[in-house]
């Protein structure tokens, strides 16, 4: 019998080889396959379904908006997009300018071309990333990303990017002069494994960028809309970035990325500098609008507390801790078994995801609730031994 799995094979280019799951429907935090087998949703689309599935705000606001106005193109403008811009500027405090775009590769293009006009307006000509940093898979995004198992293949790069390692503010004063442009950085390196940078990192990147005269980006495309107990990552380190780029968890599912410029950095582009046919799409503001309404920062904290809280009073071999922010967690292993953990794990009705070969991704919807933490908590040790063993 043919099955939804070999016609993805017949159809699609090997580069995802062919995923474990086929889901047909989702409702909350939980999702349902092809074959009806059930699972608690830990993984939330890589930190992009923030309300859950089928929310009802959501699907309200989609749905009234696709029969209203469904495109525009960047001729025109329309109401929605304009709430939203206004809404991510009043949450940021900060004066600023917004452009919108499809995803977060597109909003670090955005950033990139940003960071290329002020080097060559002001004579800067390199750029600074972070070993095992991740900015997206197009080819500028590319060449900020400082893994070279996905990055090596398709160089050389147009750009001079330097790379330091994560966390070391004296590797990055040492990297930064007057002739950077700018400095890519995430709040907390997504998918090197949910790895937080030390205190006081980002605002000594906020120092050195101001004293030598480059831009400071802060890529938050997982880290944003909540994920971490607040609206943006870098407002807990107190340190405003000049270029912030944002994706995944503002859509709720629908596709968007954003780039706000601080201050000066909001002028850079010029009328005709960029563009998209469909960033800023009806569609997706409205989407975005609507998880802006419906994320609870206080229940994310509190639930985020207890799935670290839980995750820290496990003793298992194989487990060797926590790390992370928020509902933005990396359970740490012993041994390079990730793999065998996501197996485990579904095998048992959850979805996690091995972000590296010791490290599991949690990145559950930022509405579930506590008894969904517990449940998942009273599982975790049996799938680990079944991961440790199997």
């Amino acid at each position: 019998m043919t099955t939804l799995f070999d016609r993805f094979e017949r159809a699609f280019m090997p580069n995802y080889g062919v995923p474990p799951v086929a889901l047909a429907r989702g409702e909350g935090t939980r999702v349902w396959d092809v074959d009806g087998a059930e699972y608690l949703d830990f993984i939330g689309g890589i930190a992009v379904t923030s309300l859950g599935h089928a929310h009802p705000a959501l699907v309200e606001a989609v749905s009234t908006q696709v029969a209203t106005l469904a495109h525009t193109s960047n001729l025109f403008l329309h109401e929605p997009e304009v709430k939203l811009a206004e809404r991510l500027l009043a949450l940021l405090e900060q004066p600023g300018k917004v452009f919108l775009a499809n995803s977060g590769t597109e909003a670090n293009e955005a950033a990139l071309k940003l960071a290329i006009k002020y080097g060559k307006t002001t004579g800067r000509s390199y750029f600074v990333a972070a070993e095992m940093g991740f900015h997206g898979r197009t080819l500028g995004s590319l060449s900020l990303t400082g893994k070279p198992s996905i990055r090596d293949q398709f160089g050389p790069f147009a750009t001079d990017v330097r790379f330091v390692p994560y966390g070391d503010a004296d590797a990055l004063a040492k990297a930064v002069d007057e002739n950077c442009a700018a400095v890519f950085l995430e709040p907390t390196q997504g998918e090197a494994g949910v790895v937080p940078p030390p205190d006081g990192y980002f605002a000594a990147a906020r120092e050195i960028a101001t004293r030598t005269g480059a831009l400071l980006v802060a890529d938050e495309i997982q880290s944003a809309i909540g994920r971490t107990g607040h609206w943006f990552a870098h407002q807990a380190d107190g340190v405003v970035p000049d270029l912030l780029t944002l994706a995944k968890g503002l859509g709720g599912g629908l596709p968007i990325g954003a780039v706000v410029g601080f201050g000066a950095a909001g002028t850079i582009f010029a009328k005709g500098d960029h563009g998209s046919t469909f960033g800023g799409n009806p569609i997706s503001c409205a989407a975005a609008l609507a998880v802006l309404d419906n994320v609870d920062l206080e229940h994310v904290r509190a639930v985020a507390e207890r799935l670290r809280t839980g995750l820290e009073g496990i003793a298992h071999p194989l487990l060797n801790g926590v790390r992370g922010r928020g509902l933005w967690l990396a359970a740490v292993l012993t041994e390079d078994r990730a793999a065998q953990v996501q197996t485990a794990a579904q095998q048992a009705g959850f979805l996690v995801n091995a972000v590296q070969p010791d490290a599991i991704r949690l990145a559950p919807p930022l509405v579930v609730t506590p008894a969904e933490i517990d449940t998942f908590l009273a599982a975790f040790p049996a799938i680990l031994t079944e991961a440790h063993h199997g």
